[in-house]
């Protein structure tokens, strides 16, 4: 009796890790580079999709080292939605190992979002790396301004709904829904920001200049002397003087960043550190992607009101 009862345990535990599967498998399975387009990616799908993505956004996601799971994930998955461009140089290599040529770049299963993007700092003909780690093809962190949002978003839906067109009037609908909610806070934010026009900052990383051209603001100086170089004496002295001869009030930085330099340097000129979102996730203010962009506005108003 007892083998029986064992026996039957056995089985239904079987039968459970097969209808597992078989309903998961009616789901898309969507990953994301990062965090921001798997949130739009899940907003957008809703229970049609499963969706998990690679980097933390607690780390700076130029510098990520895929686990194990990670290359199970990207082998096994339908789509894969990434940044584009130069900012995740560790694809390739996961890719790789993954072996899943349908999210292969040209694959039916792979989405750059960069391709819908105008856009800014591309370098002129002729730039290397001794200029710092530049990217080479253009400033790759088009997703923080909210008016890129709603083009990638469409990229997103498109590509769901090529994917799994039996689904494609729900994605549409969610996708009109977002768009909706994002004009709605658009004209909010630019109402708030519009005292500000015209306004200087600094930042640590170049990673701000959509947000600052959405914002009507000026981000011309770095701690980082080039791009990927940590700042040194030499640069912070330089920043404080050009700090203080023109009345910046604010330093801008990601929160994976580290914060001592731009401690030290708002201490010597009076300015205040502001820290920002790059992703969905990195503070805990930042649940979705619109609460990342109202985060971000709420930090930038805040920063410039206390002047």
């Amino acid at each position: 009796m007892r083998f029986f009862r064992c026996a039957a345990v056995v089985l239904g535990l079987l039968l459970i890790g097969q209808s597992w599967p078989s309903e998961a498998a009616q789901k898309l399975k969507v990953v994301a580079t990062m965090s921001t387009f798997a949130d739009l990616a899940k907003t957008i799908g809703g229970e049609h999709v499963d969706v998990s993505y690679i980097a933390s956004p607690k780390f700076n996601p130029h510098f990520i080292e895929p686990k194990p799971s990670d290359v199970v994930k990207v082998k096994r998955a339908d789509l894969l939605i990434h940044a584009g461009l130069d900012l995740e140089l560790w694809r390739g290599p996961l890719l790789d190992a993954a072996g899943n040529r349908r999210v292969m770049s040209g694959g039916e299963g792979e989405l750059d979002l960069s391709r819908g993007i105008a856009l800014l700092d591309v370098p002129a003909a002729g730039a290397t790396r001794a200029q710092g780690d530049i990217h080479l093809y253009g400033n790759p962190h088009y997703w923080v301004d909210p008016q890129n949002g709603k083009i990638i978003a469409r990229e997103i839906a498109e590509k769901l709904s090529a994917i799994d067109s039996s689904h494609a009037n729900d994605y549409e609908q969610r996708l009109q829904e977002l768009v909706s909610r994002l004009d709605q806070s658009i004209q909010q934010w630019q109402q708030r920001l519009t005292p500000f026009h015209g306004q200087a900052l600094v930042g640590y990383h170049n990673e701000w200049p959509y947000l600052m051209r959405f914002a009507g603001l000026r981000m011309e100086q770095f701690l980082e002397p080039k791009p990927g170089i940590p700042p040194t004496p030499r640069q912070l002295e330089f920043l404080r003087q050009e700090m203080v001869s023109h009345q910046v009030r604010g330093i801008v930085q990601s929160s994976y960043f580290p914060r001592e330099a731009a401690a030290s340097l708002a201490k010597r000129t009076g300015a205040t550190v502001i820290l920002l979102c790059q992703n969905v996730g990195e503070v805990s203010q930042a649940s979705d992607y619109i609460a990342m962009l109202e985060y971000n506005v709420n930090q930038l108003v805040r920063a410039l009101q206390t002047k």
